[in-house]
Order: C-alpha cells, then structure tokens, then sequence
C-alpha cells in the first residue's frame, strides 16, 4: 500500500509544519513521527492502513525536514530532544489534539517519548523505536565499548568542521550510507532512499543536524528557552502510558540486545518486540510488525 496524501502546512510559535494527514478529521488521532535520515515516506504502508479503520493520521516533517521552515531567521535551528519534543506538543496544541497516540523512532522516536514521560496526560499510548529514547547528555561524556563507539563514527564527524562541510556537499550520499549502514540486511533500502531523500534539501537540515549531535556530547549550548526542559530530562523520568518497543535485531545503529535495559523505565503497559531481520528504520521495513503495535495498543 503506497497512498499519498496532500501536504498540508500549519504555523505553531516556532514553525510552520508541513505534514501530511491521512483518514477522516473525526477520527481518533494518531501522530506518526520519523527520525533522522527519514521523513514521511517511512509511514507510506502504515498511515493509509490506519485511516482505513477510522483513524485520522497526521505525519509530520520535523524541523530540518522537507517543507518544513522556521518563521524566524533568528530562531535557534536546534535538534537538540527538548526542542523535538516541544514542536510536538506544539503541532499537537496547533492541531486542536488534546490527546493522541504516538508512533516514533529515532528523533521521532525521542520525541515521542519525551512527551509521553512529561505529559503523559496528552499521550493515548506509545509504539517507539528502540525503547526508552530520552538522551542522558550529562552521561555522554562517558566512553562506551569500542563496537558502540564504532557504529557512531558519524556522530563524532558532525563535531568537526569537516564534517559540517561533508555534510553540506554529501549530505545525500552521505545519508544513502547511513541507510546501508544502519539496515544492511534491508533489500528495499536502495529504491526506497530516492523516495526520502528529497527532504534533506530543505535549508535548515545541515544546522539542525549538527546541532542535535553536537548538543547531545554538550559540544554546543542549547535552547534557553528549553533549559527547564532539559532539566527535567536529566532526571530520566519514566514513561506512564502503554508502550509497545519495536526493536531491529540487525539495526547498525544499535542492535537489540538480549536483555532489555529499558524495561525499568516503564511503569504502565509494556512490551518488547524484536524484529527479525530488520534494521535501524522499522516502520519502512517492518510496516505489518508497526502497524500491528499499533493496533494492539489502540485496542487494548
């Protein structure tokens, strides 16, 4: 299933969104959020399937991404979490959406879970990719085991000014590599990627990447407006609402260990699902498997 949908555009303090939604604008809301380097054609099996049953589905570009823009030049172009989470809950108050369930996986996926520890008033329940996603920066100075440190190689290139530049001239070759990288076990990858990849041309994308990997080492200074945020973020609050955790067991990123570290960050509802044979994009590789979570939680 591939239903395209018209992208709609709308203005919250700090941007002006484009997103697409999908299903009837009475339905119970679903918001499906993408990662880095995606955009909403990861969804393209799951949001048409979801507003066949009644839902009404709103998958957004995120700051950085396709036709997304700032309304300000003078606008911090920030992709630290706290600022992920905060155009959320934006978009969500924008949208006239009290309540919503959330589907996300890497940034969208911290996103999601930012929102859903903080305000889980707002939040019908969670599918996340790789579980627990909130960033604990203060322990980012730490080293890791070499074959972690290994697998972000890239993370630490955005720190220099060198891989600000490759970034800029590569950043679609670049991220064709990630794609490979990160789902090497994917056959649908290399026809797949043309198909996202149009929505890294959007003019903020190179300075909200670095800073969401820069920020994250705290190698740059984030939002201050955020600060109270990130604060609280420090703290590793736990996450409430029903959780279903979709994890690839051949994601180059970080693949799915055997036991789940996660766990004790969920106090409601919780499930681990490890996906055979799938990458670090789950929703695009595994549509059947996202869809299912989502499913499940709604009618729980």
């Amino acid at each position: 299933m591939n239903t395209e949908a018209l992208i709609q555009n709308i203005k919250t303090p700090t941007l002006t969104v484009a997103y697409e939604e999908h299903g009837p604008a009475t339905g119970d809301p679903i918001l499906l959020l993408h990662g880095f380097p995606y955009s909403p054609r990861g969804y393209d099996d799951i949001a048409p399937a979801l507003a066949a049953r009644g839902y009404r589905v709103i998958v957004p570009y995120l700051r950085g991404y396709g036709p997304t823009r700032f309304n300000s030049p003078d606008t911090l172009r920030s992709g630290q979490q706290a600022a992920l989470a905060q155009d959320l809950l934006d978009l969500m108050d924008a949208l006239a959406l009290p309540k919503a369930a959330l589907c996300g996986y890497d940034w969208g996926g911290r996103a999601a879970c930012i929102v859903a520890a903080l305000w889980p008033e707002r939040v019908r329940c969670l599918v996340t990719g790789d579980g627990y996603n909130l960033q604990n920066i203060p322990g980012s100075t730490q080293p890791q085991a070499p074959e972690t440190e290994h697998r972000l190689w890239y993370q630490y290139y955005f720190h220099t000014p060198r891989g600000v530049e490759g970034l800029t001239k590569n950043r679609r070759d670049l991220c064709e590599l990630l794609w490979k990288l990160w789902s090497p076990t994917w056959a649908k990858g290399p026809e797949r990627y043309p198909l996202s990849a149009p929505a890294f041309d959007n003019p903020d994308f190179v300075e909200v990447v670095i800073h969401s990997y820069r920020h994250r080492f705290m190698y740059a200074p984030g939002d201050p407006a955020l600060a109270w945020m990130e604060e609280a973020l420090t703290r590793q609050p736990s996450i409430s609402v029903p959780t279903i955790s979709l994890c690839g067991a051949d994601d180059g990123v970080g693949p799915a260990e055997e036991i789940d570290e996660d766990i004790e960050h969920f106090t409601g509802f919780y499930e681990r699902r490890v996906l055979a044979g799938v990458g670090h994009n789950i929703p695009e590789e595994a549509p059947e498997a996202t869809l299912k979570a989502l499913l499940d939680l709604l009618q729980r």
